[in-house]
């Protein structure tokens, strides 16, 4: 998968991820896009460490299931660090 292959699927797996967790979340397509890329390189690894399979291909489901899900797991850690800030 090529660069803006891997940042198109970050941006898309960002916004599902935040369609799916409930509740607002912070930021716009830009922080969609970094959550959605970092998310996808952290799915990817616990992937690849746990099930082994890693980010393959861009219409891989594993691809995008992976992706979704680290992404998830991102912005619930990043909502919880920006969450504890604003509360200050």
């Amino acid at each position: 998968m090529g660069f803006l292959g891997f940042l198109l699927l970050g941006l898309i797996a960002g916004a599902i991820a935040k369609l799916i967790i409930p509740g607002k979340q912070a930021g716009g397509w830009f922080v969609t896009l970094l959550l959605g890329v970092v998310g996808a390189l952290l799915g990817g690894w616990l992937g690849s460490l746990i099930f082994d399979v890693g980010l393959g291909s861009f219409f891989s489901l594993s691809t995008w299931l992976l992706a979704i899900g680290g992404s998830q797991l991102v912005l619930v850690i990043y909502g919880a660090i920006a969450g504890r800030r604003s509360k200050r």
